[in-house]
């Protein structure tokens, strides 16, 4: 029970530091990124892609490990829903990761670089498109834990 319980803990926190984190980088995304934002701004993606690959072996973790049992879980088409909706998160972001990786490349090798408005205003559609499947990891898992689906 004790596993049941840290796991569980460790799933909300992580779930809880990925709204922060998108958070923080909604914030940051803003004309006239450049400098010590834009290297926050990769610092903060960074803690991101750790928090969620965290949190997959903490969602895992219950799925294998958890009082529920895998059976619970696996037949559940709504588990699978969820899944699906953090995986297309997942996908979702690589395009704004890929390009704050490579503002930051620029920006070391051009002191004055900053990304166009076009730019950071792409990557925020994206970064609101991140939080609405986020919305939808939510609403599934919302629905699972109340056993709808199975």
């Amino acid at each position: 029970m004790l596993v049941d319980l840290l796991l569980a803990i460790a799933h909300f926190l992580l779930v809880f530091a990925i709204v922060t984190v998108l958070t923080m980088e909604l914030m940051l995304l803003k004309p006239g990124l450049a400098g010590a934002a834009l290297e926050k701004l990769g610092r903060v993606d960074a803690i991101y892609g750790g928090a969620a690959a965290l949190l997959i072996l903490a969602g895992f973790g219950r799925v294998f490990l958890g009082l529920k049992g895998s059976e619970f879980y696996i037949g559940n088409p709504v588990f699978w829903a969820k899944i699906l909706a953090f995986a297309a998160l997942g996908v979702i972001s690589i395009q704004p990761t890929r390009r704050i990786l490579a503002w930051r490349k620029r920006a070391r090798a051009e002191p004055g670089f900053a990304p166009s408005a076009a730019e950071i205003a792409g990557v925020r559609r994206l970064v609101h498109a991140e939080t609405a499947m986020l919305v939808l990891v939510v609403i599934f898992a919302s629905m699972m834990a109340r056993g709808i689906g199975i």
